[in-house]
C-alpha cells in the first residue's frame, strides 16, 4: 500500500481527516495541515483567514467572499473578505442579485432568529433577488450549518416564494 503523503493522524482526527480528504474546497485551502498542527478540526476563523490570504494575494479577483460555518469555540459564524480584509458579520449578502435586496435584508433580519425563521428569511431574500436579477437563476439552494452538521436543500417551482404578479 502506498504511504500517506501527509503522514499519520491522531485518532480523534481520523473522521475529520476523511471528510476533508473528500472535500475539494477544503483541501484546496489547506485545512488538513492546519488540523494536523492543532490536533483539532479547523475553526471557522482559521478557514476565513486562509480565504482572506487568497483574496489578498489575488486582488485582481475583486471577489466578495463569504465564509460561514460552525465550530465549538464560537458557534455559528459568518465572515466576509474582500481585498484582504476580514470582517465578522451577523448577516451578509453577495452576488449580482444582492443589490436588489439590501432594504429587505436590513428590515427583515433580526438577531436571534431560530432555524425556521432563518430559512424563511433566506428563501424570501433569494426569491426577491431572483425576481429582479436575470442572472440569479430559478432554483434556491439553501445550506444550513449547525453543530449537528450540514443540511443542503433545493427549493424549486411552486415552493419558491412569490411577491409580485409573476
Amino acid at each position: 500500500t502506498p504511504k500517506d503523503p501527509l503522514g499519520s493522524c491522531p485518532p480523534k482526527l481520523q473522521k475529520e481527516r476523511e471528510k476533508l480528504r473528500h472535500n475539494k474546497a477544503c483541501s484546496a485551502f489547506s485545512f488538513l495541515p492546519h488540523s494536523l498542527e492543532t490536533e483539532m478540526p479547523p475553526r471557522v476563523l482559521a478557514a476565513a483567514t486562509l480565504v482572506k490570504g487568497l483574496s489578498y494575494k489575488h486582488p485582481e479577483l475583486s471577489a466578495h467572499l463569504l465564509v460561514a460555518g460552525w465550530d465549538p469555540q464560537n458557534g455559528g459564524q459568518v465572515y466576509v473578505t474582500m481585498g484582504g480584509m476580514l470582517n465578522r458579520q451577523p448577516v451578509s449578502i453577495g452576488g449580482s442579485g444582492s443589490t436588489f435586496i439590501h432594504g429587505y435584508v436590513d428590515s427583515a433580519y433580526k438577531s436571534g432568529m431560530n432555524r425556521d425563521d432563518c430559512r424563511e428569511f433566506t428563501k424570501n431574500a433569494i426569491a426577491l433577488a431572483m425576481v429582479r436579477d436575470g442572472s440569479s437563476g430559478g432554483i434556491i439552494y439553501l445550506v444550513t450549518i449547525t453543530k449537528d452538521g450540514i443540511k443542503e436543500e433545493a427549493v424549486i417551482g411552486d415552493d419558491i416564494p412569490k411577491f409580485y404578479n409573476e
